[in-house]
């Protein structure tokens, strides 16, 4: 007696990875967005007026809206609307934001009344560092919605399979662009010789990415009416209310994971806001290029181990005990950039270190976001996913400030960076623009151990939500493809060939 097993779309090898590919790639052209003034920060003083802390606001703007509430808000949207709704949102959001900062970055915006009334007001930051960081805002809130919809996307779309691997996957594609945004945003900016110039390029890209989250959304809608859920591919209202969030809230071991988190991304995402300027610094004199040149193979370390990490976390579990090797490669790698880079000015340590800190951001999320299922429902897991990246934006907000006010409070003092400063003001006084190559030679020492003091923070935490599993059996140890689960994909596989 033969056995029909009734296949889905995501049962098809092909329909799963490409719809993968389509998010994959949104969230590529998104953090290419994200950094693509990272490279260029030693040229923006000297072409917008921004020093450390008007360019530590303008990081921080990203995630401001997000603190005071929006994602929150994008919890319920992402839950009750579903990811098709929520994830063209997102990307919408996007590109109105980026053509804002786009448009106060740009000469179009220069001598216009909203430039002099903005110049009115908070004088301390020049007006195109105020609308761009207005435009940051608002696709920081698409950002972080995109990212939780990706989760909720990848979560309904592998169960039961990859997840591990797709999320793996998933986060890699999306920081090779950080990879490439580091390679190609000096390049177009010297070619063209200004920064507005990337911002441009990145923007377009985004609209690029909109487009492949919409044929996204035509697979997913005929994998909905597979599954009798063509209406809507979201819980309806008698299956997800708003008082289910508090279950979120009250879930000790929720709050555990949003910490270990928040902590863990504050020592990477605000630190690859500077990481460029910081070799330049460290290493010596190298250009704005070579500095980015080294810092973009940051994330080469987590493309080069994704595949096989994932397929163990899928496989055989120990996803606890990958978050505190994470922890550990992080603290390591700060504390190289603290005080064995700047003492012996080595290319090759820089290089090597920063391929190792891909490794752990490698470690970390893989481990991380196929946990979250494990530990809340399915009906309010766009909610959790979404007040994790809340607790965490609390801290992406607040940490590119601070390091912005310490990098300008520890070198206040600092005999050749004041004067380097009085150099670069002179030159503006007079009309003059800096020489090619010029920067200012901060000191990286204190922002480099508070991001390692970030990392400690996390390991603890890792080593307590270790502790945690072990007494609760969440199954965070365990592999995510379950028994049961690889033989039905094995039949399934073995009716298609």
């Amino acid at each position: 007696m033969t056995t029909t097993v009734k296949q889905y779309l995501n049962d098809k090898t092909w329909a799963r990875w490409t719809a993968l590919v389509l998010i994959a790639s949104m969230m590529f052209f998104a953090y290419m967005f994200v950094d693509v003034m990272a490279p260029l920060k030693s040229l923006l003083d000297p072409q917008l007026g921004w020093d450390s802390t008007a360019y530590g606001t303008y990081r921080s703007s990203e995630y401001i809206l997000n603190v005071c509430g929006f994602l929150i808000v994008a919890g319920f949207i992402l839950d009750k609307m579903g990811i098709r709704f929520t994830g063209v949102l997102s990307a919408s959001l996007m590109v109105i934001g980026a053509g804002i900062k786009l448009y106060g970055i740009s000469d179009a915006f220069q001598g216009t009344g909203l430039e002099h009334w903005l110049n009115s007001w908070w004088i301390a930051m020049p007006a195109s560092a105020k609308m761009a960081s207005l435009g940051f805002m608002i696709f920081g809130c698409g950002c972080e919605m995109a990212g939780t919809t990706v989760s909720k996307a990848i979560a309904k779309w592998f169960k039961g399979k990859e997840m591990a691997l797709a999320m793996g996957l998933e986060m890699a594609i999306a920081r090779l662009g950080v990879f490439a945004i580091f390679s190609i945003s000096p390049v177009i900016a010297d070619k063209f010789g200004t920064v507005v110039a990337p911002v441009a390029f990145c923007t377009t890209l985004l609209l690029i990415g909109l487009i492949c989250y919409c044929v996204f959304c035509v697979l997913d809608t005929k994998f909905d009416r597979e599954l009798g859920a063509a209406a809507s591919d979201g819980p309806s209202e008698d299956e997800f209310k708003a008082s289910d969030i508090t279950k979120i809230f009250s879930s000790h071991i929720f709050w555990v994971v949003a910490l270990l988190c928040v902590l863990y991304y504050s020592a990477i995402f605000p630190f690859q806001a500077y990481g460029a300027e910081m070799l330049q610094c460290n290493i010596g004199d190298i250009s704005a290029k070579e500095a980015s040149d080294i810092f973009r193979w940051f994330p080469i370390g987590a493309a080069v181990i994704t595949v096989f990490l994932g397929n163990f976390l899928d496989r055989r579990g120990k996803g606890a005990t990958m978050l505190i090797f994470g922890a550990l490669l992080l603290i390591a790698c700060h504390l190289v950039f603290a005080f064995l880079l700047p003492a012996t000015h080595s290319k090759v340590l820089a290089y090597a270190t920063i391929v190792v800190l891909g490794v752990s951001f490698a470690l970390v999320p893989a481990a991380l976001w196929p946990s979250v299922p494990k530990i809340i429902e399915e009906k309010v897991l766009g909610s959790a996913y979404c007040l994790i990246f809340w607790v965490q934006n609390i801290g992406l907000c607040a940490v590119p400030l601070l390091i912005g006010y310490v990098l300008d409070s520890v070198n206040a003092s600092n005999p050749v960076v004041q004067s380097e400063v009085a150099q670069l003001e002179a030159w503006k006084a007079a009309g003059v623009e800096a020489p090619e190559g010029f920067f200012i030679h901060y000191n990286y020492t204190i922002p480099m151990i508070i991001f390692a003091g970030f990392g400690v923070m996390a390991l603890l935490l890792a080593i307590y939500l270790k502790g945690l599993d072990k007494k609760h059996h969440y199954g965070l140890e365990l592999p995510n493809i379950q028994p049961n689960a690889a033989a039905e994909a094995a039949e399934v596989e073995a009716a298609e060939e």
